[in-house]
């Protein structure tokens, strides 16, 4: 007997349980709330983000049926207590931390526990209890203190993860890795509506693109229905922001992108905006602070790891300009130049500039959404750009790497998503000059699944290295990137599946690349 996607997600569901905690701001003394009584409600897992010093902030979402008709995951209109706890070991026989949150239906019967005073640079592991229900054990670890001697740090990377293109087997090798974080730079859904990708791909979904809140939330429970993505979120703590497709293809600021043609009035489409804000929040371990307000959210936020790395989350798509010459690959597009244009809005732009000054991290890290590298798209006369990335921005271009190199930032290195292939690039400090100096690296990672199973060269990459200079390293295959990084090097290994289409693939390391100390200029280890 065949069963259909729904089907499995509810046979498999039953196998297991979760427990749920609501958002510091309710607490279940000041709503009462009944316990839970009903089916597992823990199937789209746990998670935990944004690792500090001294905590963490957890999170679950009760969905006893995810994918229910009108995105509220099988759940009623009342309030439930949730039950969180916080051990030094998985069978919570040395407990650290206990407490309750209130799940509401205001955001989805999701709940976002801070946990505070813990021990720096240590693991955890945390759990949830909704009545009689248990939630799948998580893992979670602490950033080392600010300033604090640490020797090694080990993360991933990744982005842009199109349900319907394939298969999650990247995450599944990803759970296995040695890491103290995931950074996760964009695109974790996609709002479009969905086509055949996989093998036997059957799905209780809409097809439709999602404009709504409704639509949004049932994108990302038909997401996380997937085993391996929740087995990377309860592996290890993440830091998150959004691209595009979290909302609607190459949007920027108050201006709709490429999607249904009735949501490019504005009204309309801040509504929407609003709506995938907060779907967004009710789906990813994010902090109080990190809570929309209506069509706004804060997303640009920085991580300090002892003395050895600040990582600086930016938004590129909330505060930019409308994207010059339609957004789409140009030739001869001068707009771009404009000096008043801007992809990261002045605010936005300061911040990051002043958290290069006094900080004592060894590597600054800018987690990015789309190429901030020139990106000459023809090995012709005429420059090919596209002016959805930081080609078409350029003046932020250069005030960010010009600002970095002013104030001695010691090493800088940028991990950028979006592009669906794995790149490699020295940045200069001002693209006009050919003699610029390289003042800083970027490493574009590929897609978890978006574009289909990928190859190892194609003809796009044989023409961008033809066409750049400063681009060391072309690959389209699908995976993650892990780095390792010490005092005097940071390793960045591209680690990539021979398909996605159908589950299974290997994981190999297609290829490796460092930058020491003080030297900018990318080299293959």
């Amino acid at each position: 007997m065949r069963l259909s996607r729904r089907q499995l997600l509810r046979v498999g569901m039953a196998g297991s349980a979760a427990v749920l905690v609501g958002t510091s701001a309710v607490s279940s003394e000041r709503l009462p709330a009944p316990r839970w009584r009903g089916d597992d409600p823990f199937g789209l897992g746990v998670a935990s983000g944004d690792p500090t010093e001294d905590g963490v902030v957890l999170w679950t979402r009760l969905a006893p049926d995810p994918l229910a008709p009108g995105g509220r995951g099988g759940m009623g209109w009342d309030p439930v207590t949730v039950e969180y706890e916080v051990a030094h070991d998985e069978n919570f026989r040395y407990p650290v931390t206990r407490g309750t949150a209130v799940a509401t239906r205001e955001l989805a019967h999701s709940v976002h526990p801070e946990i505070h005073g813990l021990e720096p640079s240590r693991w955890y592991f945390y759990r949830f209890r909704a009545g009689t229900a248990i939630s799948p054990v998580g893992r979670t670890r602490t950033a080392p203190a600010s300033g604090q001697p640490t020797a090694r740090m080990r993360f991933a990377y990744a982005s842009c993860q199109s349900w319907s293109s394939g298969f999650y087997t990247a995450y599944e090798h990803m759970s296995d890795e040695d890491l103290d974080v995931v950074v996760h730079l964009g695109d974790y859904i996609y709002e479009r509506g969905w086509r055949r990708g996989r093998e036997g791909m059957s799905m209780g979904v809409d097809r439709d693109e999602a404009v709504d809140l409704p639509g949004y939330r049932l994108r990302y429970a038909q997401y996380k229905a997937e085993q391996p993505l929740r087995d990377a979120h309860a592996a290890f703590p993440w830091i998150v922001t959004m691209d595009d497709h979290e909302v609607d293809n190459n949007w920027a600021a108050e201006s709709p992108g490429l999607g249904i043609d009735i949501y490019r009035i504005s009204a309309l489409f801040r509504r929407r905006r609003a709506a995938a804000f907060q779907a967004f929040y009710e789906h990813q371990p994010l902090r109080l602070a990190q809570r929309p307000s209506g069509p706004g959210m804060r997303l640009h936020r920085r991580y300090r790891f002892g003395d050895l790395a600040q990582i600086t989350m930016l938004d590129t798509r909330q505060y930019r300009d409308r994207q010059a010459c339609g957004g789409n690959v140009t030739a001869n597009c001068t707009d771009r130049l404009d000096t008043d244009r801007t992809i990261l809005g002045a605010q936005q732009r300061d911040w990051l500039l002043d958290g290069f000054t006094g900080s004592p991290a060894r590597w600054q890290i800018i987690g990015n959404q789309v190429a901030m590298g020139e990106t000459d798209n023809d090995p012709g006369s005429d420059a090919v750009l596209s002016s959805d990335s930081w080609d078409g921005y350029v003046a932020d271009r250069n005030a960010v790497l010009g600002g970095a190199a002013d104030r001695g930032v010691r090493n800088l290195v940028v991990i950028t998503g979006d592009r669906h292939q794995n790149i490699v690039a020295d940045l200069r400090r001002d693209y006009a000059d050919p003699e610029s100096p390289v003042v800083a690296s970027e490493f574009s990672g590929t897609s978890i699944t978006t574009g289909g199973d990928g190859a190892d060269m194609n003809d796009t990459g044989r023409r961008l290295l033809a066409a750049n200079p400063d681009m060391k390293f072309f690959n389209a295959q699908r995976g993650y990137v892990r780095v390792e990084l010490d005092h005097q090097l940071w390793r960045n290994d591209f680690r990539v599946v021979p398909y996605i289409r159908r589950p299974g693939a290997p994981v190999h390391t297609r290829a490796s690349f460092v930058v020491q100390d003080q030297i900018p200029n990318v080299a293959e280890a």
